[in-house]
């Protein structure tokens, strides 16, 4: 069965120029990706992710709609 996952992730560059995305899939279970670029920290998260899903399985998740 496929099943899309929706992480929320934060980006940031660090002092040295290193891109790093870092993601939660649960509570103690994250995830973390560097690269060159915004592209290689986000595609090294999201095969840890994937990793991540595959062992532990994908979270329960509740989407809402809100106005802002």
């Amino acid at each position: 069965m496929e099943r899309t996952v929706h992480v929320p992730y934060v980006l940031e560059q660090d002092e040295s120029g290193v891109w790093c995305a870092h993601a939660w899939l649960r509570p103690g279970r994250g995830a973390h990706g560097e690269g060159a670029t915004p592209q290689e920290a986000t595609g090294e998260l999201r095969e840890a992710l994937i990793g991540l899903i595959e062992e532990f399985g994908a979270p329960d998740l509740l989407s809402l709609a809100v106005e802002v």
